[in-house]
């Protein structure tokens, strides 16, 4: 079982995505995720996020500039179980530039519209929690269980106000 942060960099109705084209053994094999990675020794969900950032964009972020959204948890027959730490996070203009066709040692970054985000090559389950993010929904735990590369279930829980 292994901790994750995923953040979804926004600037105008853009996500930042990695297309994941670059590792020859990855589970996200030409996927387009948002940037992110696993937990290193004592870090925290914020501290795993901001450093992913840095290392996959070059980027320099504060963690006041996260959002924590939602935990999801990953169930695999292939990979085993993941908790992957949710983010979005506002990027302006001025870092803005520095990003686009930026590549780094997983593959490209790309500025997407988040309309297109869904048409692209990306994984089942992350179209739901995509949606909850563009309807800023409140913090929440969705649990993705996948056969393969197959959703086969998956179970929402909204944090009541």
């Amino acid at each position: 079982m292994r901790n994750t942060s995923l953040c979804y960099l926004e600037n105008r109705s853009n996500y930042l995505m990695l297309h994941r084209v670059k590792k020859e053994i990855d589970e996200n094999k030409d996927k387009w995720i948002g940037i992110g990675g696993k937990f290193e020794e004592g870090e925290s969900p914020e501290d795993c996020a901001v450093r992913e950032i840095m290392e996959e964009t070059g980027m320099e972020f504060i963690p006041e500039e996260l959002r924590y959204r939602a935990v999801v948890t990953f169930v695999s027959d292939e990979w085993g179980t993941e908790y992957m730490h949710l983010f979005t996070a506002a990027v302006d203009q001025l870092r803005l530039s520095q990003l686009r066709g930026k590549e780094n040692e997983e593959g490209t970054l790309e500025w997407v519209p988040v309309s297109d985000v869904e048409s692209l090559p990306i994984w089942e389950g992350d179209k739901i929690f995509l949606r909850l993010l563009a309807e800023d929904a409140p913090f929440f735990s969705l649990k993705l269980e996948y056969q393969g590369d197959r959703l086969v279930k998956h179970s929402l829980y909204l944090k009541e106000n």
